[in-house]
């Protein structure tokens, strides 16, 4: 398979933020492991990359935007080569779904400068064709972004741990800038999309989802949206569609036409 390169970088970040600790990731390689956490999944991109994706009701996974753009063409993928991979472990997934349609947020901008603007509204929706109604599989809920110094956690596949997912159940909020959520988080290629839980309930709820990663004071950093304007935007376009396109791709998103290096998902040969 082919994995994405490089998910978007920003080499430094303009913050006043200190670095925090964090405890390191843990690989859950067993069922037992990751049987909480079954409703996040790869997300598979034309069978050559992949992003991590969470599901927030039976039919609809949250991601990433850039994940649904083809880093050397610019152009959308087509939803019918996008998979969902529930729970994807060692070779197996609790479940299996194809895509019926896939949004990115009205605002976003494949092509644009990789900065807080573009982080922001680096979210979309993909809607399954069919909904994952198994007892094992609960989807997320969604909540109020968080604040800074508040506890966090992330769960995630990455080139380097593709075959099962990991959580890092210990990493905080370092900062909040113009709607881009600065954290301590480990991140690496694949885990663009990966959803960003807060514990404050008890019940893991999704607050933000991985964006990039970057640099403040010379410390590696993850960075994530809110979500609660940008779901609701996203929500609004999906409501308002009339139709799709044959390849699934709604006409009123909006797709830039070229490609820029330095931003995006990056697909190579193996």
């Amino acid at each position: 398979m082919r994995l994405p390169t490089a998910f978007p970088v920003l080499l430094s970040l303009a913050i006043a933020a200190t670095p925090v600790g964090a405890q390191g990731l843990f690989s859950m390689n067993s069922l037992q492991d990751g049987r909480d956490w079954q409703a996040v999944g790869r997300l598979e991109i034309s069978g050559e990359a992949f992003c991590t994706g969470a599901l927030i009701e039976p039919d609809l996974v949250l991601t990433a935007a850039h994940c649904l753009f083809d880093a050397e063409t610019g152009a959308r993928v087509p939803t019918d080569q996008i998979q969902f991979l529930a729970g994807w472990s060692n070779g197996r997934a609790a479940a299996y779904r194809r895509v019926r349609r896939a949004e990115p947020h009205p605002d976003y901008d494949f092509v644009a400068t990789s900065d807080a603007s573009r982080v922001r509204v680096d979210v979309a929706l993909v809607e399954l064709q069919h909904p994952i109604r198994n007892g094992t599989i609960t989807p997320f809920q969604t909540d109020a972004r968080p604040q800074v110094g508040d506890r966090i956690g992330v769960v995630s596949y990455a080139h380097n741990r593709s075959e099962a997912p990991s959580v890092q159940e210990t990493c905080e909020v370092m900062s909040r800038q113009q709607g881009v959520l600065v954290m301590s988080c480990q991140v690496d290629f694949g885990s663009s999309g990966s959803p960003v839980f807060s514990f404050d309930t008890g019940t893991p709820r999704i607050v933000s989802v991985v964006s990039a990663k970057a640099e403040a004071d010379g410390a590696a950093v993850s960075l994530g949206t809110e979500l609660q304007e940008p779901l609701a935007a996203i929500r609004s376009v999906l409501d308002g569609q009339d139709g799709l396109s044959a390849n699934g791709i709604s006409s009123v998103s909006r797709v830039g036409s070229a490609f820029h290096n330095d931003t995006g998902a990056k697909f190579v040969k193996p």
